[in-house]
């Protein structure tokens, strides 16, 4: 397996937000996922909710890939495990993303998405690219992200991502998530899976909540 760098990292992430939105053989995308869920529950909020306790116990099975037959074919090289939790935890957000009315195809929104992976650091990348913590995130705030910005995101998300998955692939959840430094394999990918999802739902869904509500700087 070749070093983990950043490059990486990145093209790792876009495999597997593509196969996020377009899906693999066998598995819903993350569209069709959404509303499966939201036609199972009585409101959007119930649904993310069911979402992120399923989507939990998948990312805790590192063959999720493995098991769909070995017609996955994986980007640069990445261990099986890392790119299995990498896909399913990208696709759980995108769904909540979607599920909050947010286009998944727009490059300023797979920032966003992918930002989520790096779970409570969220609020502190926001702050180091110029966009203040106070009020609602709306998806016309989005909008108005320069170019400029969405590459710092993703410079910043790249470098926390690569601290979070360690040199060689090993999953390091100690700097990112409370009581989680002792935990190893699976478990500790369903706890991260946990925490990212209810990040992501704080951005996308309930968006009226301080912590995580945004107005541009920059």
């Amino acid at each position: 397996m070749a070093k983990l760098n950043q490059e990486v990292i990145v093209k790792a992430l876009d495999w597997a937000y593509d196969k996020a939105l377009n899906g693999l053989p066998g598995t819903d995308n993350a569209e069709e996922l959404a509303e499966n869920y939201l036609r199972k529950a009585k409101s959007i909020d119930e649904a993310v909710d069911s979402l992120i306790r399923w989507q939990t116990s998948y990312s805790a099975s590192s063959g999720f890939l493995t098991g769909l037959g070995g017609i996955v074919t994986l980007p640069v090289a990445i261990p099986a495990n890392l790119a299995s939790v990498l896909y399913v935890q990208l696709r759980m957000i995108a769904a909540i993303a979607h599920l909050g009315g947010y286009d998944l195809r727009d490059d300023k929104v797979k920032a966003f998405v992918i930002m989520c992976l790096c779970g409570n650091e969220v609020k502190e990348i926001l702050k180091r690219c110029g966009i203040v913590i106070g009020n609602k995130l709306a998806k016309a705030a989005i909008n108005m992200i320069s170019g400029a910005v969405i590459t710092k995101i993703n410079q910043k998300v790249g470098f926390r991502l690569l601290t979070k998955f360690g040199s060689k692939g090993a999953i390091n959840l100690g700097k990112m998530i409370p009581l989680a430094g002792g935990l190893i394999g699976g478990t500790a990918d369903g706890v991260s899976t946990v925490v990212i999802g209810k990040v992501a739902k704080k951005l996308f869904i309930t968006n009226g909540n301080d912590d995580y509500d945004v107005q541009l700087n920059a």
